[in-house]
């Protein structure tokens, strides 16, 4: 350990550190432009400039590339420093006037302009943060200096573009002034990943389980060049994996529960919202990631341009009770509408409008919700949002009001689509996978609607949540609970009861055309290939009698339902006496 003394408080630092690294361990603060952890230091600002004392003489040096030693002495604001460092800004601010960090420190040194020269039209300040970072930490050798003097300038080989940039934004994102724009890659962000992360290393989601960050490799650096490992470095746990490949592991279980989860429907199908077209029409998940705290703006609602709305637009029922998408309501749009409407009242005071068709609250506490929403000023018009189109620089929204009987035109900033819940798109393979069946609109189908809302017509296999049905949060809990309880409770018991009536297959009279295999939906038809015969496990059997009825050698038998069994029970009832006629009724009953 070295010992030192900055602006009279000593201080204790690893041998290797700077005094810039020093100094902020400490919670001294050295201005500079130029210093980044990462990045061997450079000190081309000259910001961080410090007045250093040892064996009685001093000089100014550069904080960030001098190494601390045992006895030194160091002032961060002696009359010296501040004199050297009011120059250095004057030069800077000469140089990129337009550039507000430079601004900023110009008021706190209290110059107000700069006695040199202006130079217009430049904002970067030679710092070198994006030729380092470019050469050092991303290894592509994109970016370097060009020229002496005052012509010099940061720009690639021949001041065309460079097959070595991998378009990765690292040098963006260090730049100090904001020289540096990529708007190729900034808009392929935007679309790819609408309000969502931006970075190569993030957690998926935010209640994601494990709640851990993942790498993504297609936007990872390393992965690009072989260089970076910036999170390897960093992380204190020696987390980071760059071998860690997606394995396979085979598991045996008891039960299974389906809990897939849902998707939103696509406002991208329905084109007379623009949406995907005009950059202020978003739908409520890009939303609801907007106000998140941990979102891109930190919990603010903006615009496109970064402003704050004056007035919102919320359209109901997109992609649900329609009959060019889906016929079935989505239970929680209207509640989740209402909520974000909240929002933008609270943290922008805007004006608010919704658009319904009906205001569907029926959970507990919902009604008083809509009735608060309502007193705080949200504007309520029952009628479906028609279309949505450009007015100037605004959105107009179309729209009837059926509560006046006159269609309505609201002009407003933003327009939020609140989309309905459509089922995963891969529910079809899940459903084939583990022998499950769908209803009419995709989602996995219960065995009973009231007797057995959680369990599928496939023995042990449960379904829980939204791939269900849409469902609202509290519904989700509790169908997942009795899932979960029901589970126990067929574990608990030591032993499965089979169905009785199953079928069987004769080995003597199979042909082994295997046609039955490729009916059975629940997977207990296998085939023997010694045997060169088709063989029926009972356990899985459900007795339906597809495979018997379409075996064409009358192989499958369906147990206690074959064809002399059905002749007789058919004989046994017209055995018993005459025939009961039953005659029409009269007119009026």
């Amino acid at each position: 350990m070295i010992s030192l003394t900055i602006d009279d408080q000593l201080v204790v630092a690893h041998e290797g550190q700077t005094i810039l690294q020093a100094a902020r361990a400490f919670g001294i603060e050295i201005p500079t432009l130029c210093y980044h952890e990462a990045l061997s230091p450079y000190g081309a600002c000259r910001l961080c400039i410090v007045e250093v004392s040892r064996r009685g003489r001093s000089k100014l040096q550069a904080s960030c590339s001098h190494p601390v030693e045992d006895g030194l002495v160091v002032s961060t604001r002696s009359p010296r420093v501040l004199r050297a460092r009011r120059m250095i800004v004057e030069l800077l601010l000469a140089r990129c006037p337009e550039v507000s960090v430079l601004q900023c420190l110009a008021r706190e040194m209290g110059i107000d302009r700069s006695r040199f020269r202006t130079l217009e039209g430049s904002n970067c300040i030679l710092c070198g943060l994006c030729v380092r970072m470019c050469d050092e930490v991303v290894g592509a050798h994109a970016i370097s200096f060009v020229g002496r003097g005052t012509t010099r300038e940061v720009t690639t080989p021949f001041r065309i573009k460079a097959d070595e940039c991998i378009a990765c934004g690292a040098c963006a994102r260090v730049c100090p002034t904001g020289a540096i724009h990529l708007p190729g890659v900034e808009q392929a962000v935007a679309k790819a990943l609408p309000l969502g992360p931006t970075t190569a290393i993030h957690v998926p989601f935010l209640q994601a389980v494990p709640n851990v960050p993942a790498i993504d490799r297609s936007a990872c650096i390393h992965f690009k060049t072989g260089e970076c490992r910036l999170c390897e470095r960093s992380c204190d746990q020696h987390a980071i994996d760059y071998e860690m490949q997606p394995e396979y592991v085979d598991v045996d279980v008891g039960a299974v529960i389906l809990a897939t989860g849902h998707d939103f429907f696509d406002a991208r199908l329905l084109p007379q919202y623009n949406y995907g077209v005009f950059p202020n029409v978003i739908d409520s998940t890009e939303f609801e990631r907007m106000c998140n705290a941990a979102g891109p703006t930190g919990g603010a609602i903006r615009l496109a341009d970064g402003s704050t709305p004056r007035s919102v637009c919320f359209i109901h029922c997109v992609g649900c009770r329609d009959s060019h998408a889906n016929s079935y309501c989505s239970r929680l749009c209207c509640m989740h509408a209402m909520k974000q409407a909240h929002l933008v009242k609270e943290r922008t005071g805007a004006d608010v409008y919704e658009l319904y068709i009906d205001i569907r609250a029926g959970g507990k506490g919902y009604e008083e919700f809509y009735e608060r929403v309502q007193r705080e000023g949200v504007i309520f018009i029952r009628g479906r949002g028609a279309e949505v189109m450009r007015d100037g620089e605004r959105l107009a929204v179309k729209a009837e009001d059926t509560g006046l009987g006159r269609p309505v035109t609201l002009t407003v900033d933003m327009v939020v689509l609140v989309t309905g819940l459509t089922p995963q798109s891969d529910a079809d393979q899940v459903a084939q996978t583990f022998h499950v069946t769908r209803d009419k609109d995709g989602f996995f189908l219960e065995a009973h609607p009231k007797l057995r809302p959680f369990e599928s017509n496939t023995e042990g296999i449960y379904i829980a949540g939204t791939c269900h049905g849409p469902k609202d949060i509290p519904d989700t809990v509790a169908h997942a609970n009795a899932a979960a309880a029901d589970v126990l409770a067929l574990l608990g018991k030591g032993e499965v009861t089979v169905e009785a009536a199953t079928v069987e297959i004769d080995p003597n009279r199979c042909a082994g055309c295997k046609s039955c295999i490729g009916l059975c939906a629940y997977g207990a038809i296998t085939f023997d290939p010694a045997q060169k015969v088709s063989r029926v496990d009972s356990t899985l059997c459900k007795g339906c009698g597809v495979c018997a009825a379409a075996c064409p050698s009358g192989a499958a038998i369906a147990r206690h339902f074959t064809d002399e069994q059905i002749l007789a029970e058919i004989e046994a009832v017209l055995a018993e006496g005459e025939p009961v006629v039953v005659a029409p009724l009269s007119e009026g009953g």
